[in-house]
């Protein structure tokens, strides 16, 4: 996928079976955990902005490993929107969602995965036109339960669960008609992250990308 290609919230979902969710407090680890991931088959990276190191991270990812697509996750205003475009982010992710959030990305032509938990939240966000939402925190907010009593309702929207998602019930939540892909961040340990391991990520990613 090159730079000046046309992405899609759906496009984004759709790219792997896991998107990763992925917190870095140092800039020097972004372009090896990148290529880690990239070189596992995972190619859609929600770097969130929980750390102050977090948009140079981006601008790294973005800069030196052109085969990843850095995207921005936990974007609660316009300004987060805004500065993950500069940093080079190519999506953003949203815990939740309000119709400021959605307009600025829509503005910056920002492909917004928004964050929902219920049926007014995915309706508020159907309004401005996602049909293909994050549902945070997944596990917490009803899980596989939920997602299933959503197909009769909400039958025209696709979803990305992540919150309390790991490798061992990732698989169940792919098996369901409306979710196109889940979100965690097993696949990027702390322990690793910090150590260096990045064949182990690169294992990970292996595995995350063969779910389905």
């Amino acid at each position: 996928m090159n730079a000046n290609e046309k992405l899609t919230a759906l496009a984004v979902m759709q790219d792997a079976p896991v998107i990763p969710v992925i917190v870095l407090d140092e800039v020097a680890q972004a372009v090896p955990l990148a290529r880690a991931l990239v070189e596992g088959g995972i190619r859609m990276l929600e770097v969130t902005l929980r750390t102050p190191a977090a948009l140079a991270c981006i601008e790294a990812i973005a800069r030196h490993v052109p085969e990843a697509v850095a995207g921005a996750g936990t974007v609660r205003s316009q300004a987060d929107a805004q500065a993950a475009q500069r940093a080079g982010a190519r999506f953003a992710v949203s815990p939740g969602y309000t119709p400021a959030v959605g307009r600025a990305c829509r503005e910056l032509g920002l492909p917004l995965l928004p964050g929902v938990a219920t049926g007014s939240e995915i309706m508020l966000a159907q309004e401005d036109g996602h049909t293909d939402l994050k549902f945070f925190p997944a596990l917490q907010a009803g899980g596989a339960a939920m997602l299933k009593a959503w197909s009769g309702p909400f039958g025209d929207v696709r979803f990305c669960p992540t919150g309390g998602v790991t490798a061992a019930n990732a698989r169940e939540l792919l098996a369901l008609p409306n979710v196109v892909c889940v979100g965690g961040s097993w696949l990027t340990p702390a322990d690793a992250v910090r150590q260096g391991d990045w064949a182990r990520i690169t294992q990970l990613a292996r595995e995350a990308a063969a779910l389905r």
